[in-house]
């Protein structure tokens, strides 16, 4: 029997007011008043279409830490923050690095059903940062990985990272860097600057960062590959991919919507829900970043989603780990931040949050226009509603949100993944999950 859904005075992201109908997980028409008697309907009045969003930045910890977060927990979480695809960092253990590993996530992902899961494969071997993992096997396995990282680890050594970049390009593949200097940042736990010298915790300096980037940016014009530089937090990295872009280098570069909006004076609580690699930074830095995504400096928006458990994150700011959980806030941060500032339109964030990220992955039935015949992956969010974040009640196995108790704009009401709805009026809908 037909599957069909009718989305009622629709808002796309260009503005213009419409009504959208998917028929057996395609969009069969974008038109004013469309007439049906035999599709569900939904009326989405106030609320803007966005293509289903795509994360190439999400820490999924299965195998290995199944008490932070699993693949379906994760996907749940994903679904509710308007997510219909999931890139899964390959720092789990045992590490994917290897076409069993990278496969048995790409399963799991099936099995759960709410949205693609899609393994990000390990450069190094063990994450060690000596020797090539087995990217080719993961490359042809049947998770047909095309995006790489240590993330968590740099991949320090010069020359492994171009092999690395000369490896990937046999298949059009992609090295995502982790842009940390390790030996200049060796026992820190906040950004470099006044309120760690106040705090008296070691600081993590900007240069740590940037120092990275611009080797790798001269290392891939050299090779003629493709990188992406990870989680960008500084005013100088900005400037260095600015200038790599100009100069026609093959680089893209993602930033989190944490660092779209929080500052290193949160750390003057001592909360180690702020702890996170790479470090919250200065104001003048978080300007930058918007700034940088607003004209495109900046490619994407990625969660850095990291889940740990409440043993991992409820201690001594130095004992507890980095990390914060962002799946289910992040569009909603985005508004926050870009949107209700004025610096940047939904067009914008449909590209920033979906259409860039699938284009730089490769993921062929992500990130399409609203436009008929394709594949319905869908977000609705009405911009019109706040809500209060309450770690007691996210999705995620974790409670490590950095937005507990803050009001944000934007309630996301319906992910569509394959035309089917994960989520029905904020809540997920189980029947669609294959379990």
């Amino acid at each position: 029997m037909s599957q069909r859904y009718l989305l009622k005075n629709a808002q796309l992201p260009n503005g213009a007011l419409t009504d959208v109908l998917i028929v057996d997980g395609v969009i069969d028409s974008v038109a004013v008043n469309i007439a049906t008697n035999d599709a569900e309907v939904f009326d989405v009045t106030d609320s803007v279409v966005l293509p289903g969003l795509v994360d190439l930045h999400t820490h999924l910890r299965q195998p290995g830490r199944e008490d932070a977060e699993t693949v379906d927990s994760g996907s749940r979480a994903g679904a509710k923050g308007g997510f219909t695809a999931l890139s899964a960092m390959a720092n789990t253990s045992p590490v994917a690095d290897n076409a069993g590993v990278v496969e048995q996530v790409f399963r799991l992902g099936q099995e759960a059903g709410l949205l693609d899961v899609f393994p990000i494969g390990a450069v190094t071997r063990g994450l060690a940062g000596q020797e090539l993992s087995e990217i080719g096997a993961m490359a042809d396995s049947i998770a047909r990985v095309r995006v790489f990282s240590d993330d968590g680890n740099c991949v320090f050594d010069p020359l492994v990272m171009r092999r690395a970049l000369e490896y990937v390009k046999k298949f059009d593949g992609v090295i995502s860097q982790h842009a940390q200097e390790p030996r200049l940042t060796i026992g820190s736990q906040m950004n470099e600057g006044n309120v760690s010298s106040i705090l008296g915790l070691k600081g993590w300096p900007a240069i740590a960062e940037e120092a990275i980037i611009a080797r790798d940016v001269l290392l891939v014009d050299h090779v003629q590959s493709r990188l992406h530089i990870a989680h960008v937090t500084t005013a100088g990295g900005v400037e260095i991919i600015r200038w790599a872009k100009a100069r026609g280098i093959n680089v893209t570069a993602e930033v989190t919507p944490h660092h779209l909006l929080l500052t290193d004076e949160l750390a003057r609580s001592y909360d180690p829900v702020f702890k996170v690699n790479p470090p919250l930074r200065s104001e003048k830095d978080v300007m930058a970043l918007r700034e940088a995504l607003a004209d495109g400096t900046i490619d994407i928006v990625a969660t850095d989603h990291a889940p740990h458990t409440m043993e991992s994150k409820e201690c001594e700011w130095s004992e507890a780990s980095f990390g914060m959980i962002g799946l289910e806030t992040a569009l909603s941060v985005v508004q926050k931040a870009m949107i209700d500032t004025g610096i940047m339109s939904w067009e914008q964030v449909a590209d920033r949050l979906s259409t860039a990220p699938a284009r730089i992955a490769g993921y062929e039935y992500q990130g399409k226009n609203l436009a008929v015949g394709s594949r319905a992956n869908l977000t609705v969010i009405n911009p019109k509603k706040t809500w209060i974040v309450d770690r007691d009640l996210v999705t995620s196995k974790s409670r490590n949100t950095p937005f507990h108790g803050y009001e944000l704009p934007g309630v996301i009401t319906h992910t569509f993944f394959n035309g089917v709805p994960t989520l029905l009026n904020g809540v997920i809908n189980q029947a669609n999950g294959k379990k």
